[in-house]
């Protein structure tokens, strides 16, 4: 309890309530909150229209100033708020506590924003770099029926064939025995676009050149 100022009537009246069923200020002996609030007097007993704080006042006036001196500690009451003023401070520990909370949660938040920042710019700079397109390069082995086919006339039906993804690259002959050349001829494809036994096949076709093709390397560039 806060008596105010107790140079006052309503201070002193204030503090003759407080004293009604108490006979000290703070607990049950003497302390310097006593002393502290007898000097808040000013060294003027109550009128006898206060009689508990008058007994109180006469009470610690006994004392010496030695014996004052030597009261253990106590809460005075003028120096102590009003009950009332003591919730909002809990209450600040609470909004401090939620504070803190939420400044985890904005905390988790701003990474997670950022996080997905960064997987978008991975996946924008993912898009617009050229995807790689797998391709192969390989050896055609075209073998006529015999010695009087025209290689010439059989290379020119070869080349043809057109096929997206396909590109026709340099031939030679190779003898393979008995005055007979076989035309070995180089392509490269692109392996989703292009179906190498769709390209023998159609290479096949020209039945009056060829009597068969054989894939004589085959390798991934």
């Amino acid at each position: 309890m806060a008596f105010g100022d107790l140079k006052t009537d309503k201070g002193v009246a204030e503090l003759n309530r407080f004293l009604e069923d108490k006979s000290y200020v703070s607990g049950y002996e003497p302390t310097k909150a006593d002393v502290e609030t007898f000097q808040a007097l000013g060294n003027k007993a109550p009128n006898a229209s206060y009689p508990h704080a008058l007994r109180w006042y006469n009470h610690i006036k006994s004392f010496s100033d030695a014996e004052r001196k030597s009261f253990g500690a106590g809460a005075n009451p003028l120096k102590t708020a009003a009950p009332t003023t003591a919730p909002p401070a809990a209450k600040d520990d609470d909004d401090d506590d939620v504070d803190l909370f939420a400044s985890d949660e904005e905390q988790d938040a701003e990474a997670e924003r950022i996080r997905e920042e960064r997987l978008k710019a991975y996946a924008d700079k993912k898009a617009k770099k050229p995807a790689l397109i797998a391709k192969s390069s390989i050896v055609l082995d075209v073998k006529p029926w015999d010695d009087e086919t025209d290689m010439k006339e059989m290379e020119k039906h070869v080349r043809t064939i057109e096929m997206e993804g396909l590109i026709w690259g340099a031939s030679k002959l190779v003898p393979v025995g008995y005055g007979i050349n076989k035309l070995q001829i180089m392509c490269v494809v692109e392996d989703d676009k292009v179906s190498v036994d769709l390209l023998v096949e159609e290479i096949q076709k020209f039945e009056d050149f060829v009597q068969s093709v054989d894939i004589a390397a085959f390798n991934k560039i």
